[in-house]
């Protein structure tokens, strides 16, 4: 035993020992240090790129998706309008195949009249004053009718 308490306390047996003691600590700090970094591993960084990847790569796909159903949606509209049109002249024409429609409206618009009949246009005052006012029109120059016509449609619009 003398050899072995010999051995306890020699300047070899204390520095392998505290060596020992060194790495323990420097293992545990090194664990401790590993359990504090980050937790983003290269797998997770990894699946973050796949991500970001998947969302730019789907992002136009999606986008035009949307832009096509929005265009399918406004043709639908613009048919169903075409449709309703269709419809409102297919009932235009049915009248004008009746004969008394057709004469209605030829009697409105064109101011005709059934023999034996009468016929009397009355004559706004406010529209005769226009007519003798275009009267003058005729002993000016064309290009002074014609500024005359924009003056008249501008000011219509304000």
């Amino acid at each position: 035993m003398a050899v072995k308490d010999r051995d306890r306390f020699s300047t070899a047996t204390r520095l392998k020992l505290l060596g020992e003691q060194t790495a323990a600590r420097v293992y545990r700090s090194q664990t401790r240090r590993q359990a504090r970094r980050s937790r983003l591993t290269g797998r997770a960084a990894l699946l973050a790129i796949v991500l970001c990847t998947m969302v730019v790569a789907l992002a136009y796909p999606m986008r035009q998706y949307v832009s096509q159903r929005a265009e399918i949606s406004d043709l639908e509209r613009q048919q169903q309008q075409a449709r309703q049109r269709v419809e409102q002249l297919r009932d235009l024409k049915a009248r004008w195949q009746d004969d008394a429609y057709a004469e209605q409206q030829i009697r409105e618009r064109l101011h005709y009249v059934m023999p034996g009949e009468t016929g009397f246009v009355v004559i706004d005052p406010g529209a005769a004053k226009q007519a003798h006012a275009y009267l003058g029109a005729a002993d000016r120059p064309w290009y002074a009718n014609v500024w005359d016509g924009v003056d008249k449609s501008d000011a219509s619009d304000q």
